[in-house]
């Protein structure tokens, strides 16, 4: 007979001590700070050993405790791989879900690609900017825009974002003609969010005066993108997703100067899932084309 103790103390100590943070651990299962804290002192007394050291706010493992956690980390991905095998079915699809904004103007205008390489494999494509931690089962893998930390789970950088001024080729031509960043004093101004990235592009271009307010704003930089397209005013571009209309020729960018946006797209999933064909698939397809796509964008 296994002795064990209390499932839910050793997920609420491995995830605490993965990440050195009960705060984070609390995120990652959906719990408060107080239930990780009681799920880990019910483990330690059920242990009779501590299993970290607290000094202030600072955090960190005992040796016994180093040890427990590179015993439990291999075994919880095991039996979270196990579970994912009985529960998936083998002709079910691969469920995508990215920012509607990056699949209408990146990811769909390529995946004839993929299905083109992988017909074999059926997608499921949401939009949605929701937050997905992996712990439900609607996704597969996500693409999302961040810094790269998602706890419990593997982020791989898809592109670092520009932004920079983009136009239809009659707005940069005039009246009023856009030779020179200030010219853009005059230039209706298009805005997805947040707002305040005019302000932090002009103050680099060195137009400080240029009133960053004024003009037209979407909740969307799909809806920005589509109105510089139609030559209502001037967007301040996320490069990677007005690759494709600058190519062609839809947009221009009257002015080479590109700002590094503060988030980047990532590719995210579960551990868990990373060994499944389709995702391997669709991780080694994505983050090729990305790469491609990379090589035509301007440096920062």
């Amino acid at each position: 007979m296994r002795r064990l103790p209390p499932l839910s103390a050793l997920r609420a100590f491995e995830a605490a001590a993965r990440q050195l943070s009960f705060t984070q651990a609390a995120a990652e299962l959906c719990v408060t700070q107080a239930a990780i804290s009681h799920q880990v002192r019910q483990l330690e007394d059920w242990l009779g050993f501590r299993l970290f050291e607290r000094r202030g706010h600072a955090l960190s493992l005992t040796d016994k405790g180093r040890i427990y956690l590179a015993e439990l980390t291999p075994a919880f991905d095991l039996l979270a791989r196990a579970t994912m095998r009985v529960r998936e079915k083998e002709d079910g699809p691969l469920r995508i879900t990215a920012l509607p904004s990056f699949a209408s103007r990146w990811l769909v205008p390529r995946l004839h690609g993929f299905q083109a390489q992988h017909p074999d494999i059926e997608l499921k494509l949401t939009s949605s900017a929701e937050l997905w931690n992996g712990m439900d089962d609607r996704f597969d893998v996500a693409i999302r825009s961040g810094i790269g930390r998602w706890p419990g789970m593997k982020s791989e950088l898809i592109a670092r974002e520009m932004l920079s001024p983009v136009c239809a080729p009659q707005v940069a031509a005039g009246p009023p003609a856009l030779r020179c960043p200030d010219d853009l004093r005059y230039a209706r101004l298009l805005h997805d969010t947040p707002k305040h990235g005019w302000k932090t592009w002009s103050e680099q271009a060195g137009v400080p005066g240029l009133d960053g307010k004024t003009g037209l704003a979407f909740d969307d930089a799909a809806l920005a993108l589509q109105a510089a397209v139609q030559g209502q005013g001037v967007a301040l571009g996320r490069l990677m997703l007005a690759a494709d209309d600058l190519r062609s020729g839809l947009l221009v960018q009257p002015f080479d100067l590109a700002i590094a946006n503060d988030y980047s797209y990532w590719l995210i999933y579960p551990s868990a899932k990373a060994e499944r064909p389709d995702v391997a698939a669709f991780r080694l397809w994505l983050l090729g084309q990305a790469r491609e796509a990379r090589r035509h964008l301007p440096a920062a």
